[in-house]
């Protein structure tokens, strides 16, 4: 595939391993619209859509709900249009804060099953 060909619902899928219902349903509540349609009415998806994709992946284990993760995007989408924008930097800050904390929490939650795991595993 060349970076500018645009891709169909199930080559994004496979690239980024999630399920075309899954395309299908965040485009049906705005989260992922694809960049265009083909004649035919498919929808094609571009990098871009792709890499907006893939932070919503990365979202998700975090335990984000799809509303927070819309709003994320919205300040992402923001500061692209006018990096300058003081209010959205401040969000985004504040939204890095937040991430963080819950990152350290899952840490902890991981090393605590890799601690149940060793127990089992001595047994």
């Amino acid at each position: 595939m060349t970076a500018q060909r645009p891709m169909q619902i199930g080559e994004l899928a496979e690239r980024t391993g999630l399920s075309i219902r899954t395309l299908r349903h965040y485009d049906e509540i705005g989260l992922l619209r694809p960049s265009a349609r083909s004649d035919g009415g498919f929808r094609l998806y571009t990098p871009d859509d792709e890499s907006r994709l893939l932070l919503i992946r990365r979202m998700k284990p975090l335990g984000y709900s799809l509303e927070q993760m819309g709003d994320l995007l919205a300040v992402v989408g923001g500061l692209d249009a006018d990096p300058r924008d003081t209010a959205l930097a401040a969000r985004l800050a504040d939204i890095r804060d937040e991430a963080v904390t819950r990152r350290d929490d899952l840490r902890r939650k991981l090393d605590a099953a890799d601690e149940f795991v060793a127990q089992l595993e001595a047994r």
